[in-house]
């Protein structure tokens, strides 16, 4: 994360989702639980903005977001977003489309570690936010739905193309984004959608078990572990090799590096830092 600050202060209030903070562990909450957490303009300049700043705090080490109520995410407001499009000229479009673009390419280059905790319906947008997620830990209740083609709009959308066959293969992504069912999470675990399945009772243990493990873990392990799981989907094996080769040379530089050193020999558990 960087050290660098400018004068634009850390925002103390996000207005349209829940945020709290606690050991290290920022959660989001999309709190609209009677449209089913759907999403609006704001909540997704919301998101991307947020997804900027939280390396910038120095004090998050995993980000879990979740939904309020009966669901995790139930995609873009019908009415709020696709009532509103209807009336908008090409230029505004293609800002809104970019925005939402964004969000996952945020996630997916916020160096923090991200958890979603699926309940209920993910579905649009909320299927891709998932998907972009670092872990998706279901309850036996979730459902994943890409719901694109059924509101007459490509099934390609928000990176989904890009991001859904390198976790299910061609094949199933194929399936899922073109015609666009709903899959309970059964059938998400098994096509590798779901990074673990529990019950409904035990998704928020779960969950905040996860999150402590990443927010007391040696952090710049997991976030260069990121950086690399997605820079390398594109990358020729010779590049991969080069950039993994750079990267451990300068971790092992790292004091958590030589913390691990001294507590093996002490018989002891890291003490990790993220430094």
């Amino acid at each position: 994360m960087s050290p660098f600050r400018g004068s634009v202060p850390i925002t103390a209030e996000w207005e349209h989702f829940g945020f709290e903070h606690a050991d290290g562990v920022a959660t989001v909450t999309f709190d609209r639980p009677d449209k089913l957490n759907a999403l609006t303009f704001e909540a997704y300049a919301d998101l991307r903005d947020l997804l900027t700043e939280l390396p910038q705090r120095g004090d998050t080490r995993a980000l879990v977001l979740r939904g309020e109520g009966r669901a995790f995410c139930s995609g873009g407001d019908v009415n709020e977003i696709i009532g509103e499009t209807l009336k908008m000229d090409a230029d505004r479009l293609l800002e809104f489309t970019k925005m939402t673009g964004a969000v996952i390419k945020a996630m997916r280059e916020c160096p923090i570690p991200i958890i979603v905790a699926l309940h209920g319906m993910a579905a649009g947008a909320g299927s891709v936010i998932a998907l972009a997620a670092d872990f998706r830990i279901a309850s036996r209740s979730a459902k994943f739905a890409f719901l694109f083609t059924k509101v007459g709009l490509s099934g390609a959308d928000m990176g989904s193309a890009y991001l859904l066959p390198r976790l299910v293969g061609l094949g199933r992504a194929t399936q899922l984004l073109m015609l666009g069912d709903t899959i309970d999470a059964a059938k998400a675990e098994r096509y590798g959608l779901v990074s673990e399945l529990v019950e409904d009772d035990e998704l928020d243990d779960a969950v905040a078990a996860l999150a402590r493990r990443l927010a007391t873990g040696p952090f710049q392990g997991y976030a260069q572990t990121k950086e690399l799981l997605t820079r390398e989907l594109d990358m020729s094996l010779s590049g991969a090799l080069e950039l993994e080769a750079v990267t451990q040379a300068l971790l092992m530089k790292t004091a958590d590096y030589a913390e691990f050193h001294a507590a093996f020999n002490a018989k002891r558990p890291p003490n990790w830092q993220g430094r």
